[in-house]
């Protein structure tokens, strides 16, 4: 059984929206007890192992990946 709570269906589809327009979005979210943010290109946003994920592209080109509930915010830039 997943630990995984899932994030509201507007977040969900906004972030969907984002990966289709190809839009940059100021990430904020929690790693452990810290807050981060970044801008980022969203690649995709997948479900896998009872969880949904958004993969998205760092500035340096790198690939990487966010479990949405850890998500605090994602804005378009």
């Amino acid at each position: 059984m997943s630990d995984y709570v899932p994030i509201a269906c507007a977040e969900h589809e906004k972030l969907e929206c984002a990966v289709l327009r190809r839009q940059p979005l100021r990430l904020r979210w929690l790693e452990g007890d810290d807050e981060c943010e970044e801008v980022v290109l969203a690649v995709d946003v997948v479900t896998r192992d009872g969880a949904e994920w958004l993969h998205y592209r760092r500035p340096q080109g790198e690939i990487a990946k966010l479990r949405l509930d850890r998500l605090i915010a994602a804005e378009p830039v």
